[in-house]
């Protein structure tokens, strides 16, 4: 990502990004950064939220934020659509993975992938998410999912690969990062949440909290 914002810093070229955002707090560093060189169409997929009404709000928050936080160059928001069951679907069987596990990276290909297929259909020349800034995600995993998910696409599709949008690997959370957006989060008075979003998230964050309160 450095060798490419240092090239669009000398160049002035202003690309097109499809950027998945998972939520508002999480939105606010990268948004920041990123519109300084891409024109960005944010993209609110999580099908994993549960429930409807925690979606609701975090769709809420992130849509206020895009429209209130000054960027450098255009974003404009674009909801997906809000369907638990295509969850359920991809984590069949890994309802009992831990946090982080076998279970989170079939969360990350699904979102990934609708990221993708968005991208395509934006004219998009770059596709990323904001997952890599929380420091509870492995972002390792989350960028071999999104090369994955750009390879298999490529393979299945018949594109080359030139004519598909490239995955853009990050780890937001480094520089500061996930400290910044915790500043912003509170400048811009954000809701934060205290679980993932899915319904196993909840299930564990609840019994981390009895094991906290004894």
């Amino acid at each position: 990502m450095d060798a490419l914002t240092g090239e669009l810093e000398k160049t002035g070229k202003v690309p097109k990004l499809l950027l998945h955002s998972c939520c508002a707090p999480c939105s606010s560093y990268v948004l920041e950064y990123l519109s300084k060189y891409f024109e960005i169409i944010d993209l609110y997929y999580n099908p994993n939220i549960s429930p409807r009404e925690e979606y609701e709000t975090r769709t809420a928050e992130l849509k206020r934020l895009v429209e209130t936080q000054p960027h450098d160059h255009p974003v404009r928001f674009v909801e997906g659509r809000y369907d638990e069951k295509e969850f359920y679907e991809a984590v069949r069987g890994l309802e009992n993975e831990p946090e982080g596990g076998a279970r989170c990276r079939k969360c990350f290909e699904l979102r990934l992938k609708e990221a993708l297929k968005t991208a395509v259909d934006e004219h998009a020349d770059y596709f990323a998410t904001t997952l890599t800034i929380s420091p509870l995600k492995n972002a390792e995993v989350i960028n071999e999912t999104g090369e994955a998910v750009r390879k298999e696409f490529c393979e299945t599709s018949g594109n080359a690969p030139d004519a598909v949008p490239a995955y853009l690997p990050s780890d937001f959370k480094k520089r500061g990062g996930y400290q910044r957006s915790i500043e912003l989060s509170k400048e811009y008075d954000l809701y934060r949440q205290n679980y993932c979003g899915c319904v196993f998230s909840k299930r564990d964050a609840v019994q981390r909290e009895k094991g906290e309160n004894g």
